[in-house]
């Protein structure tokens, strides 16, 4: 898969998501998340009013830490297309 493809799969992964309605678990958000920021290459802290999201984020944060932005969006993608497929 080119650069381009995975990125144009990702963003579809990423719409399928923000258009969906469904309540999605708090543990496939934060990997969600994670994920998301790691292949977006975006390191701002999070920034939720409430200390212990903002921790649960940093710990799903840290556990991304030695993968690439490449194997994000690709996990990123697994992890949608698993959540829909159920």
């Amino acid at each position: 898969m080119s650069t381009s493809e995975l990125d144009i799969e990702f963003f579809e992964a990423v719409e399928r998501v923000n258009n969906s309605t469904n309540a999605f678990p708090a543990d496939f958000l934060l990997r969600l998340y994670a994920y998301y920021k790691k292949a977006t290459n975006n390191y701002d802290k999070p920034s939720s009013r409430r200390p212990i999201i903002n921790a649960f984020k940093m710990n799903a944060l840290l556990q991304t830490q030695n993968i690439s932005p490449e194997e994000a969006k690709k996990a990123y993608i697994a992890l949608v297309n698993s959540y829909f497929e159920e």
